[in-house]
């Protein structure tokens, strides 16, 4: 294998070093797609390099957790099954949903989901370091994979530049070259600007406030729900870690976030339990129409409100804050290069999508690829390539705009859009064809 700690001497040689597939970006879609290929038994014959800009990956903490994590949903649960990793995670630490509370603090809508009405779980929160972690030592057993740490992309040069085949220029004077340049590289992505494609994106003027946090001792003893709530200034949700500890993302305004992020310890938690708790101005219209809504209903659902678990502390240092936006590249690919994860398509984080439209992003393009491979196909072929932008932006355009519905839906206080969208919540939460039908789409 061909890791970072490689001599000067042997970096000499390596010099215009030809690769079937470079991917650039190490992060969890990256990596997974350097295993995907690497485990598909139709590409075994292909040399995969992967470049990260780091050192190495960082090893999860035994002490405490990360205030990064991921909603694991059903795809890319099979997807980690699939690369070998998803028993490493479980070794580690995992925590599965088994319910799952959604609710306006503007009215009394919501909706609830449980493990009973789909006979698996919702999701799984794994923290972002042990799945980068689980993939990267499945990697590492992996022989037509190499990896490269403190790779620094400098330049690359595209079949549209006039290159005879994709060329990737690394800081430290390498050359490389590929049929096929994957850009993995995230959302401000070097390898997209040089592909010269149109970027749309929106800034929504939030920030997302992420923490860990313990519960109080009153509270639920298996700790399986995740929490969410609607606020006039985002939402706020908490997910579960373990029995006792929880996942803070609080998206809100970009002010609110620097003023959460200024307070001690103990008026944070405050915070967080007030904004699951106290009472929102209420609008007795909005209210009549609820009401009259759950006597037609008769509130067939059978379902009531339960409180959120009280937090009693945070976990030091484990506060942050990142901005959050929309983005969405005008194609993935071209001849000899395509675009997977954020470097193709950004959602916010209320619907916990992001991670996951990467996983199926990967699963396809390995699909598409190794299909190419079996017919004797060129990897980097647009024509080829073209098939699994054609299949990902059917989900990924879906998703990106549902996201951006609820985002502009839920972050106003509007009295006709509360209205509709406190009964549109209500009636589906009476409906359980429909409940499910949302659902099983978000989890696959």
């Amino acid at each position: 294998r061909n890791l970072a700690t490689v001599s000067e001497g042997a970096k000499q040689q390596q010099q215009q070093q030809h690769y079937d597939i470079i991917i650039v970006g190490g992060g969890m879609v990256g990596t997974a797609l350097a295993c995907s290929l690497g485990k598909n038994s139709r590409l075994q014959d292909k040399r995969v390099l992967l470049l990260e800009a780091a050192a190495g990956y960082k090893e999860p903490s035994t002490e405490q957790y990360s205030n990064r994590v991921s909603a694991i949903n059903k795809n890319a649960h099979r997807l980690m099954k699939r690369i070998g990793a998803w028993e490493e995670i479980e070794r580690t630490r995992i925590k599965p949903v088994l319910k799952m509370q959604v609710w306006d603090a503007c009215s009394d809508a919501l909706i609830t989901f449980n493990y009973d009405d789909f006979s698996d779980n919702i999701s799984w929160i794994v923290e972002n370091d042990v799945l980068l972690a689980s993939v990267y030592r499945q990697l590492e057993t992996v022989p037509n994979v190499d990896i490269r740490y403190s790779a620094k992309l400098a330049d690359c040069k595209l079949v549209r530049d006039g290159a005879e085949r994709s060329t990737v220029h690394l800081t430290n004077g390498e050359v490389l070259t590929c049929e096929l340049l994957v850009g993995a590289d995230g959302y401000n992505s070097l390898v997209r600007k040089q592909m010269g494609v149109q970027n749309f994106t929106i800034a929504y003027n939030q920030m997302g406030v992420v923490a860990t946090l313990q519960l109080a001792s009153d509270s639920p003893v298996d700790n399986v729900t995740a929490w969410q709530r609607f606020l006039p200034t985002g939402p706020i949700a908490l997910l579960p870690l373990n029995d006792r500890m929880s996942s803070l993302v609080w998206s809100t305004s970009v002010g609110d976030a620097k003023r959460l992020l200024q307070l001690d310890g103990d008026a944070f938690v405050a915070a967080v339990n007030a904004a699951f708790s106290k009472p929102v101005a209420r609008n007795t219209f909005v209210d009549q129409v609820l009401s009259n809504v759950h006597s037609l209903i008769k509130q067939s659902s059978g379902q009531r409100f339960e409180p959120a678990p009280a937090v009693m502390s945070e976990v030091q240092k484990s506060r942050a804050a990142f901005p959050l936006g929309l983005g969405h590249t005008s194609t993935y690919v071209g001849e000899g290069v395509c675009l997977i994860g954020d470097a193709a398509h950004r959602v916010h984080p209320l619907a916990g999508q992001g991670v996951n439209l990467g996983f199926g992003d990967v699963q396809t393009l390995t699909d598409v690829l190794a299909d190419a491979s079996y017919a004797g196909l060129g990897l980097g072929t647009v024509g080829e390539l073209v098939k699994y932008e054609q299949e990902r932006l059917k989900h990924n355009v879906a998703v990106l705009l549902t996201t951006h519905g609820l985002q502009r839906l839920y972050t106003t206080d509007f009295l006709p859009t509360v209205a509709l969208r406190s009964v549109g919540l209500t009636l589906t939460n009476a409906m359980p064809p429909v409940k499910k039908f949302l659902m099983n789409y978000a989890m696959s």
